[in-house]
């Protein structure tokens, strides 16, 4: 689990701009707003059919991000005719006429992309990815192919299989998810049936289902045009020959129908809607209060969003003081402005605590509203939110493709790129008064929606005049009605005719020169390992200081404690209590969190240049002054059994602890959740967490990475009191027994009632990240699940069956052996055949591995390391491995020697080895009433159900 201190910085908006000075709170007892300037340029153009185009340069890395975005998301929809927006999300990426089959999807995985990838939201469906530069004609080219070259492709099978695949998606992320359905009711609740933000942006399965080929094509014919469009390309690349291919590629694409935009349409609410459900996945009570909001770049947006983080961020907050520190009803309080582009809504979720009366939660809540309005707020309490603000900025600029998305929000939804200047000015200048003004206009006494959804058979927890919501439950039939589909090996279509050959795909420009960072090192008297990279791109610093332990030291009886000396080490020191620290942090716009894993705690941190060494000053007051409260230690342990009861009904939660605890058996350490189960947090006292802070919290186990705007000489400075103060001892690690082999395969399955997918996790202990096999039996995973679009896996279970959302296997050793594991999310009736497919592909995956495969594999694992140092954030998980393994810096290097004198043959005896399916245990979660007798055809003999014996793991 990760424990941040500053857990939400203000939401930024999309932050990307021309040049422009930005007015910025710098620390909390500067009440005066500061100026820093900062610039962004970039060129923008429109062609004659309306498409707007927009370039940044940024010479930082040899990578280009090319965003395309549409102004159309759900909001465009009709009634009865829902869900086209996020289908065409989907299709996009299958075929155009001169793409081909697998459209971009395949040619990302040749060009070394960062995975051609898309969303879709109520008003907006983007399309994105960052490549190597020397592909970026390939990406423009492709761009305009689904532009303009696609519609024809679409046929009645390929709309049928897509829509599978999107039923899958829905039943992975809200059917078969604790809450899914929470959104829909509110939607429903608080928008009239024809008000564009009804219905969610998945759409209805029963209108999917429905949805004729011509319907279809009608929806992208109006909507898919160059008139409704923004492409944006950032990266290091030449402008007039970017602005040559442009037009090249686009300017024959013809203009749509002219597009007129929505009306504003605020929600009204002329009473409180109060509506309950019976929750099939939840284990804890939830009530959500929706108020109706405000449309984004609205004049109050600004408050709003400020006025949620006074609610509810951070131990001065009132609803954080009286639900949380009061009268201990949750571990969290979630309270944010969502603004969209016609209309808003203010969301309050509290996930109480098991059989938490949520009338009492919402007494609390009233009770946190009094207070506010009795006690207000102070300029510095103003000034402390907006601190964060300038490092929210700074991060959201570390990527190409974060100035790519900003740049195209801002086009599309403010009419102006460079809108960003207003936008920030609106909110540094938001007032005491301003703040008090929006809360008493949009939610004091104001009519709201609010849902309680509730465990199964627990309606006595619901708050009082709740009406049953309607909620629309798919039942899925064991027949595989309406989920057939043929795809033909070819497709017949009329192609669009054009002024030249687009079937020739661009050649690559000149290849990227790769340079690795510069990475110093050094080591403290006391034992600490040092490794740094400096970087001055952006004002900022990031750093982690690590030390080897976690789960991996602790009492197989007190299972837990790991992660709540963690969660503890935020919450105040010996000289700050946890309000005064979490204070001191927000003052310097930084973030310092603390996590704990299986084999190691990590002390991260993420803050301004300027404000390093008071950030630094800070954690190492964390570090070696922890606070130890009572109080605070009873709530920790309270939020840890929630965590563990809500985990306790999630499929995916379920099939991953109980897959360790098959491959490494239960004696083993590691085979445990980290945050301990139930019987173990309830006996875990405060003197058990003093005591693995003083054994194992030692500088001879630790170890620094530190990336940014910061040389040696001010990390060895700033590190001058830990390594004076903090003395090291010995830490005895136990000695890792590795399990024995599989002996034969077996098939294991956990029940969960009622399943809307079955959750499969197939796999074994295999070996080290140090192993001299590791890193290539991941290069011939590539294929096989791990390249995504390009592997087998998903080409045949989503992209051929429509049986899964997604699917990939991977390797996750570290120093110790890791499982190979494959896992996705599975239709429930098709368990057997998915399962079945699974198999034949393990089967004939060494023999079948061919000539094209090789030439895949290689051109994106050589030509992706192009983009493997564009963030801080990548740069330190680089410091990191070579901290841990002993690694050159130029290990990256070597890993390219190694995937260049791969053979198809290596490929064939890795797989064998590797990734051999009678060397694998299979485990399945999901429905045994309807699935467990099916799966004895799969020749593992019957299925073992390890509900009861497994049970503790997921309780």
């Amino acid at each position: 689990m990760v424990h941040q201190l500053k857990t939400n910085l203000h939401r930024m908006k999309f932050l990307s701009r021309l040049s422009f000075l930005i007015m910025l709170s710098l620390v909390l007892s500067v009440t005066e707003i500061q100026a820093q300037e900062f610039s962004i340029e970039y060129e923008k153009f429109t062609l004659d059919n309306g498409l707007e185009v927009i370039f940044h340069k940024d010479e930082s890395d040899p990578v280009t991000a090319v965003a395309f975005t549409f102004h159309v998301g759900s909001s465009r929809e009709l009634e009865g005719k829902t869900g086209f927006a996020h289908l065409f999300e989907h299709l996009l990426f299958l075929e155009s006429e001169n793409l081909g089959k697998g459209g971009l999807d395949q040619m990302s995985s040749r060009i070394g992309g960062s995975g051609a990838n898309g969303s879709t939201s109520r008003d907006r469906t983007n399309y994105f990815q960052t490549v190597p530069n020397d592909a970026l004609e390939k990406m423009i080219w492709a761009e305009a192919d689904k532009l303009g070259f696609f519609i024809n492709t679409v046929t009645e099978a390929v709309v049928e299989k897509e829509k599978q695949v999107v039923k899958n998606e829905k039943r992975q992320v809200v059917d078969n998810q604790p809450y899914g359905h929470a959104n829909y009711v509110v939607g429903k609740n608080m928008y009239p049936e024809t008000h564009p933000y009804n219905w969610q942006v998945i759409g209805s399965l029963e209108d999917l289902q429905s949805a004729t080929l011509q319907d279809v094509k009608d929806f992208y014919n109006r909507w898919y045009v160059p008139n409704n469009a923004t492409l944006v390309i950032a990266g290091d690349f030449d402008f007039d020959q970017a602005r040559e291919w442009v037009h090249k590629y686009f300017d024959e694409i013809p203009r749509g129908e002219e597009i007129s935009p929505l009306e504003i349409q605020p929600a009204s609410l002329s009473e409180t809607k109060k509506l309950y459900y019976e929750d099939n996945f939840a284990r804890l009570p939830e009530l959500r209060m929706v108020w109706p909001g405000v449309e984004i770049y609205q004049e109050d947006a600004y408050a709003l969003d400020i006025l949620a983080e006074l609610l509810a961020t951070g131990k001065k907050a009132p609803l954080n003081k009286v639900l949380i520190d009061e009268k201990e009803l949750t571990s969290n309080v979630f309270f944010w402005s969502n603004n969209s582009e016609i209309a808003g809504e203010i969301n309050l979720i509290v996930r109480a605590f098991p059989n938490t009366n949520l009338n009492d939660v919402a007494a609390a809540v009233d009770e946190a509203f009094t207070r506010f309005e009795e006690e207000g707020f102070t300029e510095s309490d103003l000034n402390r939110i907006k601190a964060g603000i300038e490092t929210g900025f700074y991060n959201g600029l570390s990527s190409v493709l974060g100035k790519a998305f900003n740049l195209a929000q801002y086009n599309i939804f403010a009419g102006d790129p460079g809108y960003i200047n207003e936008d920030i000015q609106k909110t540094l200048a938001v007032t005491q008064e301003d703040v008090m003004r929006v809360y008493e206009k949009y939610i004091k006494g104001k009519h709201f929606v609010a849902t309680s959804f509730v465990p199964q058979g627990q309606t006595d927890l619901i708050l009082e005049g709740s009406a049953l919501a309607e909620v629309v439950e798919e039942v899925i039939a064991e027949s595989g009605e309406n989920e057939s589909f043929v795809l033909p090996e070819e497709t017949d279509y009329e192609r669009t005719p054009s002024s030249f050959d687009r079937t020739v795909e661009p050649p690559y420009g000149d290849s990227p020169e790769i340079t690795v960072p510069d990475v110093w090192e050094t080591s403290l008297r006391n034992g600490v390992k040092v490794h740094g990279i400096t970087n001055n791109e952006l004002p900022l610093v990031q750093f982690e200081l690590k030390l080897k332990g976690g789960l991996l030291l602790e009492n197989p009886d007190r299972i837990g404690v790991a992660n709540m000396v963690a969660d503890m080490m935020t919450r105040g020191t010996a000289n700050k209590t946890p309000e005064e620290l979490e204070e001191a942090i927000d003052n310097l716009g930084a973030s310092i969190n603390v996590f704990a894993g299986r084999q190691s705690i990590s002390i991260t941190g993420n803050t301004l240049a300027r404000n390093y060494g008071a950030t630094m000053d800070l954690m190492e007051e964390i570090l070696m002054e922890p606070r130890w409260d009572e109080t605070e230690f009873e709530l920790v342990k309270q939020s840890t059994l929630s965590q563990i009861a809500a985990q306790s009904a999630n499929p995916n939660s379920i099939a991953s602890n109980t897959f360790n605890k098959l491959i490494y058996g239960e004696e083993n350490i590691l085979s445990n959740n980290p945050i301990g189960t139930t019987t173990s947090v309830e006996q875990i006292e405060l003197r058990d967490l003093k005591n693995y802070y003083s054994n194992y919290f030692s500088p001879s186990v630790a170890s620094f990475m530190i990336v940014g705007a910061v040389d040696q000489a001010q990390v060895k400075r700033s590190l001058s009191d830990i390594e004076s103060k903090w003395s090291g001892k010995d830490v005895a690690f136990p000695e890792f027994e590795s399990p024995d082999p599989v002996s034969e395969p077996t098939m294991y399955f956990y029940d969960v009632p009622g399943a809307k997918q079955s959750v499969i996790n197939f796999g074994y202990l295999a070996i080290p990240e140090t192993h001299p096999d590791y890193y290539s039996a991941t290069v011939m995973n590539y294929i096989l699940g791990g390249g995504g679009f390009a592997s087998r896996l998903t080409q045949e279970l989503r992209e051929g069956k429509g049986y899964t959302y997604g699917i990939r296997s991977n390797f996750s050793g570290t120093d110790l052996p890791g499982a190979f594991s494959i896992s996705s999310g599975i239709r429930t009736n098709v368990t057997y055949e998915a399962s079945e497919l699974v198999l034949q592909i393990l089967n004939e995956y060494p023999a079948t591995f061919t000539e094209t495969d090789l030439a895949t594999t290689k051109s994106f694992l050589l030509k992706s390391n192009a983009r493997r140092f564009e963030t801080l954030g990548a740069k330190l998980n680089m410091l990191e491995d070579i901290s841990d393994y002993g690694w050159s810096p130029d290990y990256v290097k070597d890993r390219e020697q190694i995937v260049r004198d791969i053979t198809i043959e290596d490929i064939s005896n890795l797989a064998m080895k590797y990734a051999n399916p009678d060397n694998m245990i299979y485990l399945i979660v999901g429905d045994a009433e309807t699935q467990l007798e099916r799966l004895n055809g799969l020749g593992f003999g019957e299925p073992v159900l390890v509900n009861d014996y497994f049970k503790e793991g997921n309780e």
